[in-house]
C-alpha cells in the first residue's frame, strides 16, 4: 500500500509529459487496428533500466535567482526571473482542479520531495498544498504565483514557492520553484504541472470494461480488498487528519447492488492495510496489532479471534497466503518477513522472522511478497526485488536480487511464459511504472519490457491471470494488459476511476485506484481511495 517511511519529504507534502512506453502501446486500447499480440518464443534483448524518474532537462525558461544556501524571505515574487516566459498564456490555466508536479531540481538529480501537488477548489476559495491552505495564491492575467508548506515535528517551517512560466499544452503549465526551510533555500529548479483529469485523449473507459457498481467506504481511506464467500472485505488506513480505518464488509452476491453488512474498527489501531483469507479465517495486516484474525464462517458478520504474533506492537503492512503458509511483511519496529504455518487457519504458528539487510540502505523493509513455484519474491523497497527460497522456513535463502537507480520495489506478480519465469514488478513513487523481469536465473535477472504512464503518477498493485495483467495505477485508474508477449505489454482495456471532484481527493501521488482483486468470478474488484469499492466486469 502507500504512505512509506522513507519518503518523508513526499509524505509531508502529500500523504496526508506522458512518457512513451517501451511497449508499442502508449495510447492503449484506443489504437484501433493494431496487430494482435503474437505468442512469445522466449527470446528478448535485455533493456537498460533508466529508473522511474527520467530527467527531461530544464522544464521552463525561468529561474529563481537567489542561490541555494541563501537565507531570506523565500516567498518574494521578485526573486523569480520570468522575463523569457510566455506570461500571457498563463491566463488560460484553469484555476480549479488538482495539479500534480513533476519537479526537476537545478542539479538534475531525482527530487527527494516528489509526489507533491495542489488542490484548487471550484468555488475559487483557497487552494491546498500538503493538506494546508496556500499562503499565497495568484492565478490569472497577472501570472501564476503561489506558496505553501507545512511544519515539521521539530518545529521547522518547510515552504514551497512556485511561479508559472508557460502553457505548453492544455491542462499543463510550467514554471520555477524553490524549496526552503525556515527561510534557507534548500533546492530550486523547474516544474511541469499536470492536471489530474482524463488525459492523453482518453474517454472514461475503453476495451469493454464497465462499472457494475460503486459503494462508498466511510472508514479512513480504503486500501485493499479481498473477495470470498460472495463478500468483499475492504480494509482502510488512516492518513494524516483523516478518521481511523478498519474493516468494511459488503455482501456482493448481487454485484450490481452490494449490501453493506458490517463496519469494524478497533481503538488505538486505525491503520489496516491488507487482507487475505483461508477457509473461514480472514487475516488483516495492521499497523499496531500485527496480523488480526477474524472468523468469517458467517461471512457477513466477522468475529474477532486474536492477533499474531504475541508480544510487542508490530506494524505489518501486507500479506500473502500460499497454501499452508502465511507471509506477513512487517516494517516496524523491525524489518521482517514473518512466516506462519496456517495448516490450522485459526491457529497460525510462527515459524521464523526473516531479515534482509543492506549496508547502503539501513531503513529498508519488505513491502510486499509473491509466492510462486517454491520461491518467494519479496519487494524489499530500497534494496530491490529479491528472489528467495523459503522451502526451509528456518533457513530462507536469497537467490538473487534486482536493483536500479532510486529503487523502491513495491509490488509484483509472477508467472511462466515460454518456459521462462517472468516477474511483473513496480515501485511506488512519481514515475513508478511496470517492469517486466526474466527471473528464470535469479542470479542474473534481466529487464525485458516496460510500460510507462504519466511521470506524475505511480503504479500500485497488480494481479496476473493467465496472460492478462490487471493493474491498479492510482490516478491512471484500472489498466488491463495482454502480456502473452511479456516483452511488449499491450494495454487492452482501461477505466479511469480518478475524478478530481470526488470528495476527499487530495494532491497526493498516492491517490486513486489502489487495491485490486480478480478472483475468477467474472468481475474485477477495485478500491479507490476516494470512491470506495468499485466492481467491474472482467473484460
Amino acid at each position: 500500500m502507500m504512505c512509506l517511511p522513507r519518503r518523508l519529504g513526499m509524505l509531508l507534502l502529500a500523504c496526508p509529459v506522458l512518457l512513451m512506453a517501451c511497449s508499442d502501446d502508449a495510447k492503449g486500447p484506443a489504437d484501433a487496428g493494431t496487430p494482435p499480440v503474437v505468442a512469445w518464443d522466449g527470446t528478448y534483448t535485455p533493456l537498460e533500466d533508466k529508473g522511474d524518474w527520467i530527467d527531461r532537462g530544464v522544464l521552463a525558461p525561468c529561474e529563481y535567482t537567489a542561490p541555494i544556501g541563501t537565507r531570506l524571505e523565500c516567498d518574494n515574487p521578485a526573486l523569480f526571473d520570468v522575463s523569457r516566459c510566455n506570461q500571457g498564456a498563463l491566463s488560460k490555466v484553469d484555476a480549479q482542479g488538482i495539479y500534480m508536479f513533476e519537479m526537476r531540481p537545478e542539479s538534475g538529480e531525482y527530487p527527494f520531495f516528489g509526489g507533491s501537488g495542489i488542490v484548487l477548489p471550484s468555488d475559487g476559495g483557497p487552494g491546498f498544498m500538503s493538506d494546508q491552505p496556500l499562503t499565497r495564491q495568484q492565478f490569472g492575467d497577472q501570472g501564476i504565483f503561489f506558496t505553501g508548506g507545512y511544519s515539521t515535528s521539530g518545529g521547522s517551517r518547510m515552504q514551497f514557492v512556485m511561479a508559472g512560466c508557460d502553457v505548453p499544452e492544455p491542462n499543463h503549465f510550467t514554471g520555477c520553484f524553490a524549496f526552503c526551510r525556515d527561510g534557507l533555500i534548500l533546492d530550486k529548479g523547474t516544474f511541469d504541472a499536470d492536471r489530474m483529469i482524463f488525459g492523453r485523449g482518453e474517454a472514461e473507459s475503453a476495451g469493454g470494461i464497465h462499472l457494475v457498481s460503486e459503494s462508498f467506504v466511510g472508514l479512513g481511506f480504503p486500501g485493499d480488498v479481498y473477495v470470498t464467500k460472495n463478500h468483499a472485505y475492504v480494509v482502510s488506513f488512516q492518513p494524516r487528519g483523516m478518521p481511523p480505518g478498519g474493516l468494511t464488509v459488503f455482501d456482493v452476491t448481487d454485484r450490481a447492488h452490494p449490501v453493506l453488512k458490517k463496519v469494524i474498527s478497533l481503538p488505538g489501531d486505525g491503520y489496516w492495510n491488507a487482507a487475505w483469507a483461508k477457509d473461514d479465517v480472514l487475516y488483516i495486516a495492521t499497523r499496531a496489532s500485527g496480523v488480526i484474525l477474524y472468523d468469517i464462517s458467517n461471512p457477513g458478520d466477522p468475529t474477532y479471534i486474536r492477533s499474531v504474533p504475541n508480544g510487542a506492537p508490530l506494524d505489518v503492512h501486507t500479506l500473502f497466503v500460499d497454501g499452508n503458509r502465511l507471509y506477513a511483511m512487517a516494517i516496524w519496529p523491525n524489518s521482517q518477513t514473518l512466516i506462519f504455518d496456517i495448516t490450522s487457519p485459526r491457529d497460525p504458528v510462527l515459524l521464523n522472522r526473516v531479515t534482509f539487510s543492506s549496508e547502503e540502505f539501513i531503513s529498508t523493509y519488505p513491502h510486499d511478497a509473491f509466492a510462486y513455484e517454491g520461491r518467494l519474491y519479496i519487494n524489499h523497497t530500497d534494496i530491490g526485488f529479491l528472489v528467495t527460497d523459503p522451502s526451509d522456513p528456518m533457513q530462507v535463502k536469497e537467490l538473487g536480487r534486482y536493483f536500479h537507480h532510486r529503487q523502491y520495489s513495491h509490488a509484483s506478480a509472477v508467472g511462466t511464459f515460454a518456459g521462462r519465469t517472468i516477474a511483473f514488478e513496480g515501485s511506488e513513487q512519481d514515475g513508478a511504472h511496470l517492469r517486466v523481469l526474466d527471473v528464470t536465473d535469479p542470479a542474473h535477472i534481466q529487464l525485458i519490457g516496460e510500460h510507462r504512464m504519466r511521470a506524475t503518477t505511480s503504479i500500485h498493485n497488480m494481479i496476473l491471470k493467465g496472460t492478462r495483467l490487471y493493474v491498479s495505477w492510482y490516478q491512471e485508474g484500472v489498466r488491463v494488459f495482454d502480456v502473452a508477449n511479456p516483452t511488449r505489454p499491450k494495454e487492452i482495456a482501461y477505466f479511469n476511476t480518478y475524478q478530481e471532484t470526488d470528495p476527499r481527493r487530495t494532491a497526493s501521488v498516492f491517490e486513486g485506484a489502489i487495491g485490486i482483486r480478480v478472483p475468477g468470478d467474472g468481475y474485477v474488484y477495485v478500491v479507490d481511495t476516494a470512491r470506495g469499492l468499485l466492481i467491474f466486469n472482467e473484460p
